[in-house]
């Protein structure tokens, strides 16, 4: 995200047919054209060397076409389950996927680091498929993995490793977004003894999250070509006139925010993150609303946005997952 200020060009100069402009991940045209800039490489598969990982993947729905990455770790005890991470990944709602070489490394640390099993869900894209795409490609996936909970479903890795009394939700930046709105679905729903198909889920992981809305605050307005940005996102992710404060955005503006789904969220925030103090007002919002959970926000020194896709051995990106490992391992919380 840093880097956005060094290659972000003036507008000025380009084509008059360019609708939206996201500089180094996309530009839509008037014309409906779309040209993604960053996020479409993709990576197999497979045995990782230096951790010991197998991944795999998986389909999960033919119609909408819905497909998973799959991380195993190595250390499986006989006898003995691992938590299940369904992850979302970032991309500003526009690029990157769950096959994507920017998590590749990222993930297979996280699943060796923290022993969990994950499943990195690859959601439809905007523009092409808008806000709530995203987030009912995630409700199918969540349904998708608690249709293993009985140990007869149809992916062996959920039957045979996934502790089902152990299932959390994260993901970096817009991935953290859909985590929460699923995890509110999650709460929301009617006669579901805030369960999906009878398995709860035990927690939420935001790293760096994408949260927005119509006023500025902390110094978010100190740089408007980020403000701009982040505006764009929105308007090119949610056309729908529903504006910055649509509470799927700004859950600070969410008066059902109390029914969030979960009784643990951790929270990472980086120094240098513009978005950083969404992160802050997203747990003072959960306090003032009465939900009765426990919300950890962990400030990173001197990092910034993504900082561990972007170097993901760095000393701060393993605190993060030893802090994780612990998150999602505590029996007692």
């Amino acid at each position: 995200m840093h880097q956005l200020i060094n290659k972000m060009g003036d507008q000025k100069g380009s084509s008059d047919e360019i609708l939206h402009n996201l500089f180094t991940l996309m530009k839509i045209y008037k014309d409906g054209r779309v040209e993604r800039l960053s996020g479409t490489d993709v990576v197999p598969a497979g045995l990782d060397a230096e951790t010991g990982v197998l991944s795999k993947d998986v389909v999960i729905s033919p119609e909408p076409k819905l497909s998973a990455r799959l991380y195993l770790p190595p250390k499986i005890s006989a006898g003995r389950k691992l938590p299940l991470l369904l992850y979302f990944h970032g991309g500003a709602f526009v690029v990157e996927s769950a096959f994507s070489p920017t998590y590749m490394k990222p993930l297979n640390l996280l699943a060796a680091e923290a022993n969990v099993l994950i499943v990195s869900v690859d959601f439809r894209l905007a523009p092409e498929h808008p806000l709530p795409a995203a987030y009912d490609d995630g409700w199918t996936a969540l349904k998708w993995a608690a249709s293993h909970a009985a140990g007869d479903g149809g992916e062996e890795w959920l039957n045979e490793y996934a502790d089902f009394d152990r299932v959390f939700l994260g993901g970096d930046s817009v991935g953290a977004n859909i985590s929460h709105n699923m995890a509110l679905r999650v709460g929301s729903s009617e006669n579901n003894n805030n369960s999906v198909d009878g398995v709860k889920i035990n927690g939420l992981f935001f790293n760096c999250p994408f949260f927005w809305g119509a006023e500025r605050i902390g110094d978010e307005g100190d740089i408007p070509i980020f403000v701009s940005f982040f505006d764009t996102i929105c308007r090119v992710a949610l056309p729908e006139p529903a504006g910055l404060d649509d509470p799927r955005i700004n859950p600070s503006k969410d008066p059902e925010l109390a029914k969030l789904g979960c009784k643990r969220i951790i929270i990472f925030v980086p120094e240098k993150d513009p978005l950083k103090h969404r992160g802050w007002l997203y747990k003072e919002a959960l306090v003032s609303s009465g939900w009765r959970g426990a919300a950890q926000v962990v400030e990173v020194k001197g990092e910034h946005h993504i900082f561990n896709l972007n170097n993901p051995t760095c000393d701060n990106a393993m605190a993060m997952l030893k802090k994780l490992a612990t998150f999602f391992h505590d029996h007692n919380p």
